[in-house]
């Protein structure tokens, strides 16, 4: 399983009055994550919506938060795909600090066109997911 990371630094706007992650922020960290797992493999979701009027959109997530991360912590997002349908796909990712998983999540998105109607994904598209 090919497995994409991105660094993220934990800056002041990330954090709660008492210098925590806010929860809601790794779902941020893993969002950029997974874009750029994407852009990764040549896939960009400007271009596909765009050029093949095709967005993403999670349908649902599993996280834990196993630690707190503080500010100014060095945290990196590691992403990978897990299942691939025709229309929907499933990628798990953990948010390191060095060697210390600090939260993970699977996150479930389905392909749909611009009128929010789920479609198949490219065949082009599918086939990368299914390598990763």
């Amino acid at each position: 399983m090919k497995t994409h990371s991105i660094p993220v630094r934990v800056y002041y706007e990330d954090t709660d009055a008492g210098g925590i992650v806010f929860y809601a922020n790794y779902l941020k960290f893993c969002e950029r994550g997974r874009t750029e797992y994407l852009r990764f493999c040549g896939f960009e979701h400007k271009q596909l919506r765009d050029e093949k009027g095709l967005i993403f959109v999670v349908r649902r997530l599993e996280a834990d938060y196993l630690q707190p991360a503080h500010l100014d912590d060095e945290l990196s997002v590691h992403t990978s795909v897990g299942e691939v349908k025709n229309a929907s796909f499933a990628m798990r990712q953990d948010v390191m600090r060095g060697k210390t998983t600090v939260f993970n999540m699977t996150v479930w998105l389905v392909c749909v066109n611009l009128e929010g109607r789920p479609v198949r994904l490219p065949d082009e598209l599918k086939k990368v997911l299914e390598k990763g």
